[in-house]
């Protein structure tokens, strides 16, 4: 009798664990559809971990079942037989266990349901309206803006030349960065994730209504990236401009974009080695000013001095224009500067402030020490001083507070007016518009000083976990060396390709004529 009864219990026992894995199984399902329900277009009700701890828990309990049964043969159905009471109560007991069991996994589910809703991103409408502005923003910096500034400065007979190569760049480079820039630059690379992206998003494939980049439409976001890689190769033309043919600057800057933006857009902020590494970069120092700098270096160089230059004179036609120009660089800024935080928060609102302070210490410290030097301030001084502001800050802009801004600013303006006027005079190149000493110089300081004033004694954000400020600016000087370097070499390559195929320069006569006719056969001004 004493065998019979232990049979009978071990049978009751198998009896219960059944029931507290199934009563497990049950409420881990009404957890995952109570959680997850309506979450998927396809109502499917269980995906991730809570998927993985669902087809366990199926495992287990077929497992279970099938085990049971082969007991149930084995002790030759006792199990099936009225229970005595006591047994009842055992039975209803596992019940109760296995409702207690599955209230926390109930309560996992919902926990493991709310990270993964926490995790997928979803629309901010305040991001996105930020974003939309930023992108008018900086698109409006290329045309009219960097036009107008640009146009002001040249001869009267140039002044339409420019102000085209402006609006065709903008117009070539939109089409490039549809097709595949945007996927090199942004898309998804693969083995080589660290040198170059991909060409997944070829003709912005897939990038729809509903495709998210963070809190913000991927269409906005792409849009927002196709102005910085518009008004880069732009500022390119102040170096080459009133000498080079427009067929070869259109070959070029479409190479360029190409062999040079792309890649080194993709290494800071495309997943790739440079940002891996650490390099800040926050709006473009080195993929957008050194990057446009030292290639605008390269093409003067290349392309020789302007005929007569420097014995004649050739001072701007009109500096109305490239002040009021100045004036949209410096609006438009905002949204290149405070946009790259991709948010409107407070690390956009701090990148707006350090932005202002900068451009306004740059164009001081470069007015009084023009002043000076000559004697007199002058409208030029003063908006390029701006400019060397805003080009300084760039990089620095989402990890500096105002100390870095004031002291990047004074840096800039100093250090851009010394390159620009000084250096380029004793060295005797003819980078035309001074693209090479606002931009790549102004770039280089800016870089430079962002590993300084990051640190949070300065006012700035931080250093990462277990970096040092010698070890930052290491990180920034390579960033720096690294796009000098690949920028200067490739830039070199193309150039030497373009002029051999269809050459760069035009012909005497035509620079003599002034490009607004030998070119467009359309004048500037008709007075």
């Amino acid at each position: 009798m004493e065998a019979i009864e232990g049979i009978n219990n071990l049978s009751y026992a198998l009896d219960t664990f059944y029931f507290l894995v199934t009563g497990t199984l049950v409420i881990w399902m009404a957890a995952v559809v109570a959680t997850n329900i309506n979450k998927r277009s396809d109502s499917f009700c269980y995906s991730g971990i809570s998927g993985f701890f669902f087809q366990m828990l199926f495992v287990a309990t077929a497992m279970s079942t099938i085990l049971l049964l082969k007991m149930k043969k084995w002790l030759a159905g006792h199990s099936w037989r009225p229970a005595p009471g006591g047994t009842h109560t055992s039975l209803y007991s596992g019940l109760v266990v296995a409702l207690l069991a599955g209230l926390p996994t109930l309560a996992f589910g919902q926990e493991a349901a709310a990270a993964a809703a926490e995790a997928v991103p979803t629309l901010d409408s305040g991001d996105t309206a930020w974003m939309l502005t930023s992108t008018a923003l900086v698109l409006f910096m290329t045309i009219p803006g960097l036009a107008l500034f640009y146009a002001g400065m040249v001869r009267s007979k140039n002044v339409l030349s420019v102000m085209v190569q402006c609006f065709a760049i903008t117009a070539l480079i939109t089409i490039l960065w549809v097709v595949y820039g945007y996927s090199l630059a942004f898309g998804d690379g693969g083995s080589m994730q660290q040198w170059i992206g991909g060409l997944g998003k070829s003709f912005m494939n897939g990038v729809g209504v509903d495709s998210l980049s963070g809190t913000i439409p991927e269409t906005v976001f792409s849009m927002f990236q196709l102005t910085f890689a518009i008004i880069t190769p732009a500022l390119v033309v102040g170096a080459f401009a009133e000498r080079m043919k427009f067929s070869a600057m259109l070959w070029f800057m479409g190479l360029w974009v190409t062999f040079v933006y792309a890649p080194i857009a993709h290494w800071v902020w495309g997943g790739g080695w440079l940002g891996d590494m650490g390099v800040l970069d926050f709006a473009g120092g080195t993929v957008v000013h050194i990057n446009a700098g030292v290639a605008a270096l390269v093409a003067a160089l290349m392309l020789g001095k302007r005929k007569g230059y420097p014995k004649t004179t050739m001072a701007p036609n009109n500096m109305v224009l490239t002040v009021v120009g100045a004036s949209m660089l410096w609006v438009g800024w905002f949204g290149f500067n405070a946009g790259s935080e991709l948010a409107a928060d407070g690390t956009a609102g701090m990148a707006m402030a350090v932005t202002q302070i900068a451009t306004a210490a740059a164009a001081l410290s470069w007015m009084f020490f023009e002043w000076m030097s000559h004697g007199k301030p002058s409208a030029l001084g003063l908006a390029s001083g701006a400019v060397a502001g805003l080009v300084a800050i760039t990089p620095a802009s989402g990890f500096v507070g105002p100390i870095g801004a004031l002291a990047i600013g004074v840096a800039a303006g100093v250090g851009c007016y010394i390159a620009a006027v000084k250096v380029k005079r004793v060295l005797g190149y003819d980078d035309s518009l001074d693209c090479f000493g606002v931009h790549a110089i102004g770039g280089i300081i800016g870089a430079m000083l962002t590993g300084v004033f990051v640190s949070k004694g300065l006012g700035g954000v931080g250093f990462a976990e277990g970096v040092t400020m010698g070890a930052q600016i290491g990180k920034q000087f390579v960033g720096v060396m690294v796009t000098i370097i690949y920028t200067g070499i490739v830039s070199f390559i193309i150039l030497k390709v373009v002029d051999v195929v269809i050459g760069l320069r035009v012909t005497e006569e035509q620079e003599t004529e002034g490009l607004d006719i030998a070119l467009h056969d359309e004048r500037g001004y008709n007075l």
